[in-house]
């Protein structure tokens, strides 16, 4: 079904686009409910042309694919059919190894991925919350998306179980997610594998150019969205002449469609592609639907958000992100890199058409072999024709013991073979193997002398294959669920409707999907409900120790039985604690606190020497300042030593100068006075000299 409306948003920073005739610019597309108003006949019909021819390529390039998938649906649905080899109504059973399987890994995912405590969402907050208000905020909008989920959208539960039943057989489907206009609901539906046609060799849903969803639509379903003014008002040729889809015929036994009568659907192809509508040179997202038989189209819509689309300083268009509406979930990614992933179909298809055969042959060897034929002569005097004989019956015939001997030649025929008996249980097993289906998965417990680790281990071993395909999963209804957040922010509907029940404030405000992450609450490593309470009880066993939450061992424990309104069973009142298991704690208390001031010591111990080191290294580089000065006054006191000895030397120079000239003078004075004395009158020396 074609969804009846599609979010509209408009941004007045988009810059202006060169416009085309009757086509307005970026906002008044984006609010636009059907472009094709605005589009001329002779763009429509190319426009129906173009989608029709790259659907029809994108079919060719998966038609492989889809007819395996008619012999896989057919296998595990145990279709049964004529078979005239190796005569008329021979043996045709078919193993149910692949319907097995299929079952198998439905009654495992069901109960994880929906569990029953319907805690199908969970809000992981992203970035640091000190104070805890984001964590009350995922925890009250988790609340809210499960509310929608699970009541809500009243299909959403059942579909997800169809899927889990379809997706290992044919190994990929899809949901396509949108916000009904006029039921004003979330809608999340289920399609099947050939519902969507996305090119075969595509790298991904994302990176598709175009994916075309086939959607049948009665007369009066048309009409209805002629009505609402969705689709144009223009004539569609009778339905009932349209050539027979292949894609929507019945596999089963080959049936082909019922007679065309007023019932009869239109078939209308839905293509989620680009188109350059202003002539910019660059390919905007639309939503182009069109009629199959007539090409016609009905209705175009923009496929985009306002804040996706990037611009250059100059106002030109960069990129333009597309909306997606679609999820797909695989099962085992195809070996050959193609779009459409693989299921049990694939792998374990020829095993179970080996094991068909020699199914058969031993029912054809044992037919054989329990109704004998062969020859009768002409002498043996019967009546032509067949002859019967019942159990007990004996009948007279016209001949002697030896010529019924010598006229009667059974056919040889052999028992059915032992050696095709082992290779049957050869195939049988590998087949488990490969699809991870034990005795122990389908109910058989092990002997009684089966250590429970042992068991434990067995099944930790054996899910490993499924634990894989389960983070496929939850990948895909992870993105599933981002899809249902961002129309929760778009459209206030959604919020209105829950808070009378839920009795909490919501605002569009809340669904940011820059703060929140959303992703399945279920651990992906724990695919059973066994293996969740054999987590939970070995909290159990450390529980004597009191180093963990009594409370909260015990909400693990009833969390893992899937016991319903849990807080209630929280309150009551505890039981007095077990003597023993009092001293076990005390004890443990004891060896804890003896261990802290243990420790605390070796960390006083460890801190006084460091401070120790820390004293050592300070005396030392005081030592170091010491010598240092020291050597600086040694330095000066050589200086000042020096400059001493050198005012000294210059002192007795001086000295000596000064005696030396003092002797001098003391001398001439001699002289002076010597001639003085020599010179006075009765001094013969001095008169003759005269």
């Amino acid at each position: 079904m074609i969804e009846a409306g599609y979010e509209t948003s408009a941004d007045p920073q988009v810059p202006d686009i060169e416009q085309q005739p009757g086509v307005g610019n970026l906002d008044s597309l984006l609010s636009t409910v059907n472009i094709a108003e605005k589009l001329d006949k002779e763009t429509l019909e190319a426009m129906g042309t173009e989608v029709y021819e790259g659907y029809v390529l994108d079919c060719q390039s998966k038609s492989n694919w889809d007819s395996m998938v008619d012999e896989w649906v057919k296998l595990a649905a145990q279709v049964k059919e004529p078979r005239s080899w190796p005569w008329q109504n021979a043996a045709n059973v078919k193993f149910p190894l692949l319907s097995t399987a299929a079952m198998q890994f439905a009654a495992r995912a069901y109960p994880s991925l929906v569990p029953a405590d319907g805690k199908v969402v969970n809000m992981r907050v992203i970035g640091v919350d000190p104070q805890g208000q984001k964590a009350l905020k995922a925890e009250k909008l988790a609340k809210h998306m499960n509310y929608q989920l699970l009541v809500d959208m009243k299909d959403w539960e059942e579909e997800m179980d169809r899927l889990l039943i379809q997706l290992p057989i044919v190994g990929c489907l899809f949901k396509k997610t949108y916000f009904d206009s006029i039921t004003k609901k979330n809608v999340s539906r289920l399609l099947g594998p050939k519902d969507l046609v996305v090119n075969y060799w595509a790298p991904s849903l994302e990176a598709a150019h175009r994916k075309t969803e086939i959607i049948p639509m009665t007369k009066n379903q048309v009409q209805s969205y002629k009505n609402a003014e969705l689709f144009l008002d223009i004539d569609l040729p009778d339905p009932r002449n349209a050539p027979v889809v292949p894609d929507k015929a019945d596999v089963h036994q080959g049936a082909m469609p019922a007679r065309p009568d007023a019932t009869t659907p239109y078939v209308l192809l839905e293509q989620h592609t680009y188109w350059d509508l202003d002539d910019d040179g660059y390919a905007e997202p639309y939503i182009i639907t069109i009629e199959e038989q007539s090409k016609k189209v009905l209705r175009v819509v923009a496929r985009w958000d306002s804040d996706g689309i990037i611009t250059n300083a100059d106002g030109d268009i960069i990129c333009m992100e597309p909306v997606e509406y679609y999820t797909k979930y695989g099962f085992i990614p195809n070996p050959d890199g193609g779009f459409y992933d693989i299921g049990f179909g694939h792998l374990m298809g020829p095993l179970n058409e080996a094991a068909n055969s020699i199914i058969n042959q031993m029912i054809d060897a044992g037919t054989l072999s329990n109704l004998q034929s062969g020859f009768i002569g002409k002498g043996l005097r019967l009546k032509p024709g067949e002859t019967r004989l019942s159990p007990g019956e004996w009948r007279q015939v016209n001949a002697t013991g030896d010529d019924i001997k010598k006229q009667i030649f059974p056919l040889p025929a052999k028992e059915p073979s032992s050696v095709l008996f082992e290779l049957l249980g050869l195939i049988i097993q590998s087949s488990k193997e490969l699809a991870s289906v034990a005795e122990i998965f389908v109910g058989k417990m092990p002997g009684q002398n089966t250590p429970a680790t042992t068991t434990m281990a067995t099944i930790e071993q054996g899910m490993k294959v499924f634990t894989a395909i389960y983070k496929r999963v939850y990948r895909s209804q992870s993105k599933e669920f981002k899809h249902l957040f961002r129309l929760n922010g778009l459209h206030q509907e959604n919020i209105d409707r829950a808070q009378h029940i839920l009795d909490e404030p919501i605002s569009p405000e809340d669904y940011d999907n820059k703060s929140y992450d959303v992703c399945p609450t279920a651990d992906p490593t724990a695919v059973s409900s066994t293996q969740k309470l054999l987590k939970a009880q070995g909290l159990m066993e450390v529980l004597p120790l009191g180093t963990v939450n009594v409370q909260e061992v015990t909400k693990r424990i009833l969390e893992a039985q899937e016991q319903p309104n849990i807080e209630a069973l929280m309150q009551q009142q505890q039981l007095p604690p077990d003597p023993k298991v009092q001293a076990m704690q005390m004890k443990a208390q004891a060896d804890q606190q003896s261990n802290a001031q243990k420790m605390q010591m070796d960390k006083e111990k460890h801190q006084l020497d460091m401070a120790m080191k820390q004293f050592e290294m300070q005396m030392k580089q005081q030592e170091l300042l010491m010598d240092q000065k020291f050597m600086a006054m040694e330095a000066q006191m050589e200086m000042k030593l020096k400059e001493m000895e050198m005012g000294q030397d210059a002192r007795h120079s001086q000295i000596k100068h000064n005696m030396q000239l003092t002797q001098m003078e003391e001398k001439a004075n001699a002289q002076r006075a010597a001639s003085r004395v020599a010179g006075k009158p009765g001094n013969s020396t001095s008169k003759g000299s005269d």
